[in-house]
């Protein structure tokens, strides 16, 4: 069976086309939840897979104050240190957002650019993934 002149031309960009989409489906996205520290729940909201910390900070902060929600924290993503919860430290603002491999964060504000004793011990708390637990031994 002979294919027209005009499927001729069609189907190599056809092909083409889909090649195109192949290299669109390898930039991923993730749905992460930020938890802010001192906040009433957390924050979902989707982003890619290569974007750096300090943006994910960012849109953490721009959709917190969207929200509304209190206790206001300020715009100056520099001032918030970003812990995957799973982790023992920081995550750097340099990182891409999918190397840690988690999708659970904690967002904390800076105090004199260490967080307290209290804040890491819930971050490094396990052994309960509830964050009502770590925050009843935060009161201990």
């Amino acid at each position: 069976m002979k294919r027209s002149i005009s499927m001729r031309m069609i189907l190599p960009l056809m092909k083409k086309n889909k090649d195109e989409h192949d290299v669109n489906v390898k930039n991923k996205r993730l749905l992460i939840t930020v938890n802010v520290a001192g906040s009433s729940g957390p924050l979902r909201f989707v982003v890619n897979d290569d974007d750096k910390v300090s943006t994910v900070i960012d849109s953490s902060l721009k959709l917190y104050a969207r929200g509304g929600r209190l206790p206001i924290l300020g715009s100056d993503f520099n001032n918030f240190i970003l812990y995957a919860s799973d982790a023992e430290s920081a995550l750097s603002s340099s990182e891409e957002i999918g190397s840690c491999g988690g999708r659970n964060f904690v967002l904390y504000t800076k105090k004199n650019n260490q967080v307290t004793k209290a804040s890491s011990r819930m971050i490094t708390r396990q052994h309960s993934r509830r964050w009502k637990a770590c925050i009843v031994c935060l009161a201990q």
